[in-house]
């Protein structure tokens, strides 16, 4: 018997996704647990398997069409199968409560078949974003696109109609070259930059602490066949030290300013797909050997695709750690509203005069804090740094004031 498969909803706050790839075509026989489609959400992306033996009878979407979740995309079944009354009667479907309060999935709606237009050229537009621009009267290859390959989506339409344009053609540059499409995740990073380095009045402030305690502590760990590393006990120390510095664990919200009484703890992840910040939910209340797990399997589900956009939300506080590429000073920027992010650099020797009064070297890590100057001032900034270097310096004797606590 012949199966519809929905687009499915990752997450409570997403209600679309761009389907970018398709690994069947029509006629292929598929097995369960082959890959069937990749698709996007504005955070992160995901590879689909097939949940059935079968053929693939009907494709209802394309690559790079924007699909509302829980709508039907391809039909699974019997070769020569009649589906048409499948197509015929299927309606939209809903999430609707049931007697207990629980969504459950009701009637799904199809698409029509939609064919890739060409307009002009290698322009191309969606059939969806076709429609639209008809409906409102608009010329489609006017839209900035901002699909996959180049495509232009509804969102294009309008942004169209709110007055953004597709740039005129300049001249290509002689030599070789290869255009690359951005993915709809590289798009989403790079909106989001420009609004936060926009919107914000962002500065940051450069220190260092004596990375002598975590090293050591991070060596008897490993002799003893531990997975913490030093960036799961810098977590521990942020969360613990956001705890006594409310304007850092904090959202900057335009006409006020929400403070939280827990941390969640935003960990920036570099994947193949780029970069991703999945959160720590109650980093405050979790142990050392909590956060390590954690952070692995988080950063894990990153890299193979599948995080839920509900662990991407959240974050009162982010961290990203650049020490591992031997970074030594950067500039982070700020996941708005939040309104503070720290940058880890690199452990680097520099010379001190030490207790004789001789030179000594000591292995110093760098702390690069940016925060929004709108929400926080210098001073409570620089005693947020200034007591984190305090918690890394004495490490040991934090981990044993917490499990006291």
């Amino acid at each position: 018997m012949a199966v519809l498969i929905i687009m499915p909803k990752q997450g409570n706050t997403v209600e679309s996704c761009i389907l970018t790839k398709w690994h069947k075509r029509e006629g292929d026989a598929v097995k369960a647990g082959e890959q069937l489609f990749s698709y996007e959400t504005d955070k992160s992306a995901f590879d689909e398997a097939a949940a059935l033996d079968g053929t693939l009878l009907k494709l209802l979407c394309e690559e790079g069409d924007d699909i509302p979740v829980l709508q039907g995309v391809c039909v699974i079944g019997s070769p020569g199968e009649d589906i048409s009354a499948l197509l015929k009667d299927a309606k939209p479907q809903e999430e609707k409560p049931q007697a207990g309060g629980a969504a459950v999935a009701a009637e799904i709606t199809l698409p029509e078949a939609q064919d890739q237009t060409a307009l002009s050229g290698e322009f191309k537009v969606s059939p969806r974003a076709k429609r639209l621009a008809k409906s409102m009267g608009l010329d489609a290859a006017q839209a900035l696109p901002t699909g996959p390959m180049g495509r232009v989506i509804e969102k294009d339409i309008w942004a169209l109609a709110d007055g953004r344009k597709r740039p005129p053609q300049s001249a290509a540059p002689s030599g070789d070259y290869k255009d690359v499409p951005l993915s709809n995740i590289r798009k989403r990073i790079g909106e989001s930059m420009h609004r936060s380095l926009s919107d914000m009045a962002q500065l940051t402030h450069h220190s260092s602490a004596d990375a002598t305690a975590i090293l050591n502590l991070r060596a008897r760990i490993k002799a003893a066949g531990g997975a913490t590393t030093l960036n799961d006990m810098i977590l521990f120390a942020v969360s613990r030290v956001l705890k006594q510095h409310k304007d850092m664990n904090a959202h900057f919200l335009g006409d006020k300013i929400r403070y939280f009484s827990g941390v969640n703890l935003g960990m920036a992840v570099d994947t193949d797909r780029g970069l991703m910040v999945p959160t720590l939910f109650g980093a405050d209340q979790l142990t050392l050997e909590d956060i390590t797990k954690q952070a692995k399997e988080l950063a894990e589900k990153c890299r193979n695709g599948a995080i839920s956009p509900d662990m991407l939300n959240g974050g009162t506080f982010t961290i990203s750690n650049l020490g591992v590429l031997g970074v030594e000073m950067f500039t982070p920027v700020i996941n708005p509203p939040q309104t503070g992010i720290l940058g880890v650099c690199a452990i680097i020797d520099r010379p001190r005069k030490g207790a004789n009064g001789y030179l000594e070297i000591y292995p110093a890590i760098g702390l690069s804090l940016t925060y929004d100057h709108r929400a926080v001032d210098g001073a409570p900034a620089s005693r947020f740094l200034m007591d984190l270097r305090k918690a890394l310096e004495n490490f040991e004797s934090l981990l044993a004031e917490n499990k006291e606590a």
